[in-house]
């Protein structure tokens, strides 16, 4: 495994309070740890973002099947006024690149997605999928060494029982810290697509994993067996008219869960009702404006991603040019549609040429569901508060990488003159795109993932 951390970066962020008037929150860059190189390799670029259920780890999965790990330092949490400051707390390969003889393919070990298990005792646990194995880790610390065995060296080495003349008590002794992780299931063999989605369930004895056509459903004891709760494969291949791209289980009621489709469609689906929830529960589709028609309407109206509130009463989804947030109790249109790069639909062609269009945006709540933030391109990421109804577009580049430099608001400019402040349209960089965001479950500390870098930003109270 490779020590080197790539282009991971640590950062610890500080804010400036709330503007008087305008109720926007502005972030302050602080500390950045690492490089912001142009040299970009592929085995760095990040793959997934999750804070555990506390907020005090946050992990990170890169294409070269990497784990790293960053903890929160104590001392920024208990000063007065809170800061978010992260450092590399362990670092570990969780997935290698394998080879499927039976269809003669090549496994990425890229990481697709992390989830945190709900902390029960003084290790820590997390589930890591690449395409098509997913691992239960336990990360571990150790600060204590045992000394003095009878029937072993100090290296480990044994003994011949016959040599011991004489019986010695083990002695417990202080030693440096070391941060171990270890895997302790494997699920494999249960995917014939990519797996695009894990999700722990709230009972944290069960989670899911979905590939394009199927979900399955695992018990975290049970690594040889799955159950097929979703299968939408046609018996013709070529009747197949969508996909399932992102799935979730209800953080409340663990008998439900929910999974959208690449037609924007998303499915509510119970387990008590039947044990193969192909029939939903609930179906959530809003109806397409005919004045927005085009070729390339089906791509757009893709669904990305969905998540969930903490609360259990609504959802957010992310397809290509907007965010929405459903009510679970209200089945045929969202309640709250923020835009995202709205400017950007006169753009379709030359995205679709460059593939750019079929990019897979995340999208993340705050932990009291009053906010919603999501990422766009030239390093861009948006945020919604649902209460002012005011949005901010923030910009994750290296200019601001100097101590208690505030983010400044970015603008993009349609048509007509461009103020000084503003970006045009035809500037942005679409190499630079922020795919993959969290947010802290308790505080207002965001992360970014650009590129190969991870950005940490925080409001101050």
């Amino acid at each position: 495994m490779r020590s080197k951390l790539g282009g991971f970066i640590n950062n610890a962020v500080q804010a400036t309070k709330k503007s008087p008037g305008n109720g926007d929150i502005q972030w302050t860059f602080s500390q950045v740890k690492g490089t912001l190189d142009d040299d970009v390799t592929e085995a760095d670029i990040i793959s997934c973002v999750e804070f555990n259920h506390d907020g005090d780890l946050l992990a990170t999965g890169d294409k070269s099947g990497r784990v790293v790990i960053f903890q929160r330092d104590p001392t920024s949490k208990n000063s007065l006024p809170r800061r978010g400051e992260y450092n590399v707390y362990s670092t570990f390969q969780s997935h290698e690149p394998e080879f499927d003889y039976l269809k003669s393919l090549e496994i990425e070990e890229k990481i697709n997605k992390i989830r945190w298990l709900k902390r029960r005792n003084p290790a820590h646990f997390l589930l890591s999928t690449n395409d098509k194995t997913i691992k239960l880790w336990k990360v571990s610390e150790r600060d204590k060494k045992i000394e003095g065995y009878n029937t072993r060296l100090e290296n480990g080495s044994l003994l011949d029982p016959t040599s011991v003349s004489s019986l010695r008590v083990p002695t417990i002794k202080p030693m440096e810290l070391m941060v171990e992780a270890s895997p302790r299931r494997i699920f494999a063999n249960a995917h014939t697509y990519h797996i695009n989605s894990i999700s722990v369930n709230s009972d944290q004895e069960t989670y899911l994993s979905a590939d394009d056509l199927r979900i399955n459903l695992w018990h975290l004891e049970i690594t040889d067996q799955s159950f097929n709760i979703v299968d939408i494969k046609p018996t013709n291949m070529e009747e197949l008219t969508e996909v399932i791209t992102a799935a979730e289980f209800h953080p409340v009621e663990c008998n439900l869960f929910v999974y959208s489709s690449s037609k924007g469609t998303i499915r509510l689906c119970d387990m008590r009702a039947a044990a193969l929830c192909d029939k939903h529960a609930k179906l959530f589709e809003e109806p397409e404006d005919p004045t927005n028609r085009s070729f390339f309407s089906e791509i757009i109206s893709s669904i990305s991603d969905v998540k969930l509130s903490n609360s259990g009463r609504y959802m957010i989804s992310r397809d290509y040019l907007s965010v929405k947030v459903w009510d679970l109790h209200m089945e045929t249109k969202p309640i709250e549609t923020y835009p995202v790069h709205e400017y950007l639909r006169s753009k379709l062609c030359s995205l679709y040429e460059n593939d750019c269009i079929f990019d897979k945006f995340e999208c993340c709540w705050n932990g009291n569901d009053t906010a919603i933030m999501t990422g766009s391109y030239n390093n861009f990421f948006r945020t919604f508060d649902r209460t002012t109804k005011r949005d901010q577009t923030l910009e994750a580049s290296r200019d601001i990488a100097k101590p208690k430099t505030v983010l400044k608001p970015r603008k993009v400019c349609t048509g007509g003159r461009r103020k000084k402040d503003e970006i045009g349209v035809d500037c942005l960089d679409f190499n630079k795109k922020i795919l993959h965001t969290a947010w802290h479950p308790t505080e207002n500390i965001i992360a970014v993932a650009a590129t190969n870098n991870l950005f940490l930003f925080q409001d101050k109270f």
